[in-house]
């Protein structure tokens, strides 16, 4: 089976897991998924297997400490040194397409600001195109980083009795408001250089479409 495929049936075989062998299963299972660089394919074969016979080990009366160890970290980081990495052409794929995808909802965000903000005063249309392209590649840099720094934060969180789930949002929260200020500051302090075009809310709503219809094409 594909990837895709197995990761349904993954969905699937999971509900027959108990609470306790759940918990024990969904981190592992993330933290192997959260390794980008090995070969997807191959990870959810291995995982797959491994569900297999959790729940043989289930049935037997086993919790998945008794058939895997007290110890699913280091067991992971065992098969992780066995599984082959994923080729870099889908890892670039995969983080382009996340980031890709903020932008779109950006651009629609903006677009839709725009067009309520017209309704209570007169709104700028005038686009600089090199000034546009900076902050674009800011706002394209810094999803990438986000989206790094959230699933560092979901690496971190795996395989602990107590999760500070209120300090990770925290964290997340902090991270975004920074992202967000610098992007603000860049639109506010970057000088208007170049020619300028006329860019109305609904063609922000058009860009916006275009580059989620990039990343629906990637995705497929």
């Amino acid at each position: 089976m594909e990837a895709k495929q197995l990761i349904e049936l993954n969905n699937q075989r999971r509900t027959e897991l108990t609470a306790e062998n759940e918990k024990y299963y969904n981190d592992f299972m993330l933290y192997i998924r959260l390794q980008f660089f090995l070969s997807e394919q191959q990870s959810e074969e291995i995982l797959m297997e491994i569900l297999e016979h959790l729940i043989e080990g289930q049935k037997e009366g086993k919790t998945a400490a008794d058939v895997f160890g007290d110890d699913p970290k280091a067991f992971a980081d065992e098969l992780i040194e066995q599984l082959p990495n994923e080729n870099k052409k889908s890892i670039v794929q995969f983080f382009s397409r996340i980031a890709f995808n903020l932008f779109s909802y950006f651009l629609i965000i903006h677009g839709l600001i725009v067009l309520i903000g017209s309704f209570f005063k007169e709104v700028d249309s005038v686009v600089y195109p090199v000034k546009a392209a900076m902050i674009s590649l800011l706002i394209f840099v810094f999803s990438l980083f986000g989206v790094w720094f959230i699933f560092g934060i979901i690496n971190q969180s795996l395989f602990k009795e107590k999760k500070s789930t209120v300090t990770d949002y925290i964290k997340i929260g902090l991270i975004g408001s920074i992202g967000m200020g610098l992007i603000i500051a860049a639109g506010y302090f970057l000088p208007n250089i170049g020619p300028s075009l006329y860019l109305p809310w609904y063609a922000y709503f058009i860009l916006g479409g275009l580059i989620w219809g990039i990343s629906w094409v990637m995705k497929k």
